[in-house]
């Protein structure tokens, strides 16, 4: 489980077509084989780990739902590690397990904010509420306002300094993971309950005239 809150930007060291390693100073601390990493939000298990780099494998599944098979050596990503109890969460929570990939639309200035605006598959778009919660590439955003088929998100000078999206452009493909919450909600109305009938209420004690 992750909050969301960036760490630090890595950089790919090398990609091959199952396995990235990339090179980062603060997140392989502490970081141990065998250990879970997000990158750009996906939640991957190390492989290997030095002072200056780790390797996670990749499975065709990650690549066909994520933009990890897009990335190539040079390329930078946002890393974090999985939070702790004594961890703050200042985001929210995120399983690093990626709903679908969105594609920047517009990229516009307001005040010091960048609003970017995001098409999304309806799989992602089914759990987008007003002030919501969403995960773009592990970032954890709060949403400004949406369409039916795409939404926007405010991004602050401090998140443009210490993320790749300072560096995104019109048209680039982005991780999402949609709000945990949302996805159990709509599986408790899901869930069948028997009809209300008289029957069924006179079996659980109520007196029906």
């Amino acid at each position: 489980m992750f909050t969301g809150i960036v760490e630090e930007v890595g950089r790919v060291a090398s990609a091959q077509a199952d396995k990235l390693t990339i090179t980062a100073g603060l997140v392989v601390q502490g970081l141990e084989i065998g250990g879970s990493v997000a990158v750009n939000g996906v939640c991957l298990t190390a492989t290997s780990v030095n002072d200056r780099a780790s390797s996670v494998d990749i499975m065709d599944e990650t690549l066909k739902r994520t933009n990890l098979g897009r990335l190539k050596a040079g390329d930078e990503v946002n890393l974090e590690r999985p939070m702790t109890l004594a961890k703050p969460l200042g985001g929210h929570l995120v399983q690093g397990h990626i709903d679908g990939t969105g594609k920047i639309v517009s990229i516009s200035a307001e005040g010091e904010a960048i609003l970017i605006r995001i098409e999304a598959p309806p799989e992602v778009m089914r759990y987008i509420v007003p002030k919501g919660f969403i995960a773009v590439d592990g970032i954890s955003l709060t949403m400004v306002d949406f369409q039916s088929d795409s939404f926007r998100v405010s991004i602050v000078g401090y998140t443009r300094a210490h993320t790749t999206l300072g560096r995104r452009r019109v048209g680039d493909l982005v991780n999402l993971e949609a709000d945990i919450i949302g996805k159990y909600v709509e599986r408790f109305q899901q869930v069948q309950r028997p009809d209300i009938t008289v029957d069924f209420l006179s079996g659980h004690g109520f007196t029906v005239s």
